[in-house]
């Protein structure tokens, strides 16, 4: 109420510039993620060693991707490293279309090479906590991008989901293999995904928000 009431001669506060104010909660949102994924990654790294997992190995590939690509979203807002939104934007491609290679070179491997995971608790821990995480920060990421207009953020949006629908991917494919041992489910799974990185990064390319925000 105070903001909207004049006394005597005094001016009026500034008001804080709309620009602003997203940028505060994109600098929020990516060092959540940051966070996040930096845990995400390493659970994800260590279950994938032991557990001789392809699955595990793409989600903690798609981890770290979106930590790269968190960092080139946020340097957007860091002072004196600040890079322009077409350039964090395409970044963010390049990274989209180097997680649909990751995906595909990591499931024709284990096609090839007859690859039998383990059983990893771990790994089926991180997945399900991704997969509850996941999407909250993409709803959220999706929501500032639109108010933003920021491609860069919209692309990053793409990466969360796409990191939630990799750890579904890899969630299930643990758990059939440890139940049924079918071996080659999760690689069937994790390929339906590259078509849609494929898309998702080929609109960030081009600087536009994608069909999803």
């Amino acid at each position: 109420m105070a903001d909207f009431i004049q006394i005597g001669v005094q001016p009026a506060k500034p008001a804080v510039p709309r620009a602003a104010r997203p940028g505060a909660a994109v600098v929020w949102l990516q060092s959540v993620t940051l966070v996040w994924m930096l845990v995400e990654f390493g659970v994800a790294a260590y279950a994938a060693a032991t557990a001789h997992s392809p699955a595990l190995l793409a989600f903690g590939s798609d981890s770290l991707v979106e930590l790269l690509s968190a960092t080139v979203v946020l340097l957007q807002w860091v002072p004196k490293l600040a890079i322009p939104e077409r350039v964090a934007s395409r970044a963010n491609g390049v990274l989209l279309f180097a997680l649909a290679g990751v995906v595909a070179a990591i499931a024709s491997a284990s096609f090839a090479l007859h690859v039998r995971p383990e059983t990893s608790i771990a790994g089926m821990a991180i997945t399900a906590a991704a997969l509850v995480a996941m999407p909250v920060l993409a709803g959220l990421k999706r929501r500032e991008a639109r108010r933003s207009g920021n491609a860069a953020l919209a692309a990053d949006a793409v990466q969360s989901a796409t990191c939630a629908y990799i750890a579904l991917v890899a969630l299930v494919g643990l758990a059939v293999n440890a139940a049924f041992h079918i071996a080659w489910f999760d690689s069937v799974a994790a390929l339906a995904a590259i078509p849609f990185l494929i898309k998702e990064g080929r609109s960030a390319w081009q600087g536009r928000a994608c069909g999803c925000c």
